[in-house]
């Protein structure tokens, strides 16, 4: 009582309790805030969220960049500019600018001597609406990276993951440009039409589908959660899956070397079941690259043998008891195999028109999409 009423008196004093007091407060309001945001389920969903999203922006990129080949556009745009190139020619003199640099190089030279503006503008904008989405794809993984970092979203596996990813992108746009450099070079000893290389090709689909897969299969992962594993069935959705990719891949090889508009028949080779020409080149090696017949030949056994590989999927688990998501994904794989090789067949016997040929190769992607959710449903089941 004696300390209150001299607590009163004592102007100094009641100052420095008051602040003592406050002070006290603070520390307790500070420990009752909630803690900063770390890895659970709810973000978990968010990240498979957005990395699908990611996912479904890379698939964008790969069917328009085989629109871009199917309307022999890619070699359109002869440099590479990170930001510059963002906007098109505007006035009619950007435009001659920019056609008179076509028309230095070999493609215009052999093959589009005749080309008019309107007919380059439209090859251009096909190879600037390309890049313009490649740009947009490595914003989306890129920008929310940095935010989830930031929010504390990413544990250590998924901050290796996200950079992997994220590194990745840079490195499919830098193997673009390599892939299109390849079409530019003057090659006085060739005969044959300027075309990017089949291998700078192939490797820049194969990185694209590796990009989609492992952004397709993080999501997928970060959005189920465990269930006991089926390892029989699982080991052989793994190889589906592998051989999937493969079939995809080899028909990169068919996209640029032309090798649709050879042997247009079907279930046969012209009148062959092995044609004369399987082999022609030496070393043999060289065939299963650089040669059509051989590279179509790959491809059709490829196909024929996912094709094979997904309907005994499908015939094995329809003799075991699976989650019910699991039986719809493996029957989706099985009925988009069938039409993707109806596709395929439709678009060889009609010589490659431009419209089935690009639905053809999207559904490569829909067809891998739809193995990598089975494989996923295998091992998850739905939260």
């Amino acid at each position: 009582y004696t300390f209150i009423q001299l607590s009163m008196r004592t102007p100094h004093l009641r100052q420095w309790l008051a602040k003592r007091s406050q002070h006290s407060i603070t520390a307790e309001a500070g420990a009752n805030t909630a803690p900063a945001t770390v890895p659970n389920a709810a973000t978990n969903r968010i990240l498979g969220r957005w990395l699908l999203g990611c996912s479904g922006l890379v698939v964008g990129a790969v069917v328009l960049g085989g629109v871009t080949r199917l309307t022999e556009s890619g070699l359109s745009m002869v440099d590479w500019h990170l930001v510059r190139e963002m906007k098109p020619p505007q006035t009619r003199a950007e435009w001659e600018a920019e056609f008179a640099k076509y028309r230095q190089f070999p493609e215009f030279k052999i093959m589009n001597h005749d080309m008019t503006l309107p007919e380059f503008k439209f090859i251009f904008y096909m190879e600037w609406g390309h890049r313009m989405w490649g740009r947009l794809v490595g914003l989306a993984y890129v920008l929310p990276t940095i935010y989830f970092w930031k929010k504390g979203y990413f544990n250590r596996s998924m901050k290796g993951r996200a950079l992997g990813l994220c590194g990745f992108v840079f490195f499919q746009g830098l193997l673009g440009w390599y892939m299109v450099k390849s079409g530019l070079e003057e090659k006085p000893e060739s005969y044959d039409v300027p075309r990017v290389s089949q291998y700078r090709l192939s490797a820049h689909l194969g990185s694209a589908l590796l990009l989609y897969c492992a952004s397709l299969w993080t999501g997928l992962t970060l959005m189920l959660a465990n269930t006991k594993r089926l390892n029989q069935l699982r080991r052989f959705a793994k190889g589906t899956v592998g051989l999937v990719f493969l079939t995809a891949l080899s028909g990169a090889f068919v996209a640029g070397l032309d090798a649709g508009l050879v042997y247009n028949s079907f279930p046969l080779m012209g009148d062959r079941w092995i044609p004369d020409d399987l082999l022609a080149f030496s070393p043999t090696l060289k065939n299963f690259f650089e040669n059509p017949t051989t590279v179509q030949f790959d491809h059709r056994v490829l196909a024929i043998s996912s094709l094979t590989a997904i309907t005994g999927l499908y015939m094995f688990s329809r003799r075991m008891m699976l989650p019910r998501r699991a039986k719809i994904a493996i029957s989706c794989l099985t009925a988009m195999a069938y039409a993707q090789v109806a596709l395929g067949i439709s678009t060889l016997l009609l010589y490659v028109p431009t419209p089935l040929a690009a639905t053809h190769q999207s559904g490569s992607v829909a067809l891998l999409s739809l193995a990598i959710w089975v494989l996923a449903e295998l091992r998850k089941v739905a939260k």
